[in-house]
């Protein structure tokens, strides 16, 4: 099948458990809450998205016809060292596109494969670590995993509601936008009063990194 992806880079990455290491982001383009269109964000399942996911033109974006050519393309931005070597496949909803053939060559080529899903399609075999942030009124497929991160507060998903589920680890991140003051403030709270959560903070916004 052929890949649309958006853009391919090497950052940090700035949010939940694995905070703070050294990424390839592969984001896909396309998602099955939202079109991307600032006119349909009224909406739309997902109207606090803060990612653009639309088209293909980011750097290393495109149409990758194989997915060894879009595992060369992960490697290229990772560069020759062949330890630590980590990829986040995002997007959009990167689950529409990512198949075990993708999967099996970016760990032909030493990558560890993790997947940030809103968890509403059943992931393929083989990822190595799979994050869902949850949106409120979505059906919830993927019920377990590494790592359940909850943007927070969102009407309709209260962290309660997914505490139950079978992950590793439960991140609570503040809600970005005008109210990012107080949704910290309610986010440090409820972990505070809910030690089963941690609190997850958008790093990269605050030291300016993609």
């Amino acid at each position: 099948m052929a890949y649309a992806v958006k853009e391919i880079f090497v950052t940090l990455q700035g949010e939940g458990a694995q905070s703070g290491r050294a990424a390839v982001f592969c984001r896909f383009a396309g998602c099955n809450l939202w079109t991307g269109r600032d006119a349909d964000r009224a909406s739309a399942q997902c109207g606090f998205c803060d990612t653009d996911f639309v088209g293909t033109d980011g750097t290393r974006g495109g149409s990758y016809a194989t997915a060894e050519a879009l595992a060369d393309a992960v490697e290229a931005e990772w560069g020759s060292e062949r330890r630590y070597r980590f990829v986040v496949i995002t997007g959009g909803e990167p689950l529409l596109q990512v198949d075990a053939a993708l999967i099996d060559a970016l760990h032909a080529r030493g990558f560890t494969v993790a997947a940030e899903t809103n968890g509403t399609i059943d992931p393929p075999a083989g990822l190595d670590w799979i994050c869902v942030s949850p949106k409120a009124g979505t059906e919830l497929r993927v019920r377990s995993g590494q790592e359940m991160k909850l943007v927070y507060p969102q009407p309709d998903a209260p962290p309660e509601a997914f505490a139950a589920l079978a992950f590793e680890r439960f991140s609570l991140q503040p809600m970005d936008g005008p109210a990012l003051a107080a949704n910290t403030a309610r986010a440090i709270e409820y972990c505070l009063r809910h030690p089963q959560w941690r609190l997850s903070l958008q790093t990269h916004k605050a030291i300016g990194i993609r």
